[in-house]
């Protein structure tokens, strides 16, 4: 099969398209023959040699995908080969075919075509779990996502926003602004030359904070957080360490959370998918609930959809085309 390695970490030129054993489903497990891929940041930091896979699983780039299943490995049951579906995936996604654990695989909604299903697994699984699962967001508390256009903060804002949150949501230009409020966002803050930590100081403060930026947001998350407020950070674009002044976030009985999907145990991750399959697919069935998706590129130019993710002049998700 054909499939995307970064043999030695680097630039877009570390990507190599290499032709590598087709996957064998073991005990537990599916093959699925992948339609689309999706990129995520976390794919161009394992590209940079920043974020390797967990031991033992593939370093095939590409957290999620959707396709039609190949073969199931001794017993799986509730799946049929043929079916189509999309994946959580700890690695792999970005080739022909992947063999994943079948509590990852869900059905794709109703609605949704096979090759946009890629856009929603990882996004989905991030926010419901992290939100959701975690943070507990409640309909009528304020809820603040940080990046508001791109692939998690689509997502989020549309989510929130279809189960009863008040969102507010940063970006940086008029456009992607304009975007977050048509996707739901009641307050659109430009971060470039408005302060969000006002804006939410008089709205009363964030019930919870999904922040991808870690240590260059700390501070300023935490004054932002309402009395009760959860901060759950996903990320580290802007870096890795902090000073957490503990007082305030006493003073707020103010919680941090720091979690990694990828890593959790697949019996965490099965029950996660589980949950989106029965509470977030309906939305997406539905309509209230959008995979958003900007550019489609072949395998063959996944340097050029690295560059795109780095840029960060996209909105939505950035999707990788592999079958059909």
């Amino acid at each position: 099969m054909r499939a995307v390695i970064a043999p030695e970490p680097g630039g877009y030129e570390a990507l190599v398209l290499a032709d590598l054993p087709d996957p064998v489903a073991g005990p537990g497990e599916v093959v699925i023959e992948v339609v689309a891929s999706a990129v995520n940041r976390a794919d161009t930091l394992q590209r940079m040699g920043f974020y390797p896979p967990p031991p033992g699983v593939t370093e095939v780039l590409g957290l999620e995908c959707s396709g039609r299943v190949r073969s199931l490995g001794d017993g799986v049951t509730g799946l049929a080969v043929g079916d189509e579906v999309c994946a959580l995936l700890a690695g792999g996604g970005y080739a022909e075919q992947v063999a994943v654990p079948a509590g990852q695989v869900m059905p794709v909604p109703a609605g949704v075509d096979l090759k946009t299903a890629a856009a929603l697994p990882e996004v989905a699984a991030t926010v419901w779990s992290n939100v959701f699962m975690i943070a507990a967001l409640q309909p009528g508390e304020t809820f603040l996502v940080h990046g508001g256009a791109g692939g998690i903060g689509t997502f989020a804002i549309q989510l929130a926003k279809a189960l009863g949150a008040r969102v507010f949501t940063t970006a940086g230009s008029p456009e992607k602004l304009d975007l977050c409020r048509s996707l739901g966002a009641d307050v659109a803050i430009n971060y470039r030359d408005e302060d969000f930590v006002a804006v939410l100081g008089e709205a009363g403060g964030a019930d919870v904070i999904l922040d991808n930026m870690a240590a260059k947001y700390l501070d300023a998350n935490v004054t932002a957080l309402a009395t009760q407020g959860r901060l759950v950070i996903i990320g580290m674009q802007g870096g890795s360490k902090a000073e957490l002044d503990i007082g305030k976030l006493l003073q707020k009985r103010g919680a941090v959370i720091a979690t990694s999907l990828r890593s959790r145990p697949i019996e965490e991750k099965s029950s996660v998918c589980a949950s989106v399959v029965e509470h977030v697919w309906p939305l997406v069935a539905d309509g209230r609930v959008k995979a958003m998706v900007n550019l489609e590129l072949p395998l063959a130019e996944v340097a050029e959809a690295h560059r795109q993710m780095e840029a960060g002049e996209h909105t939505g998700k950035i999707l990788l085309t592999i079958g059909e």
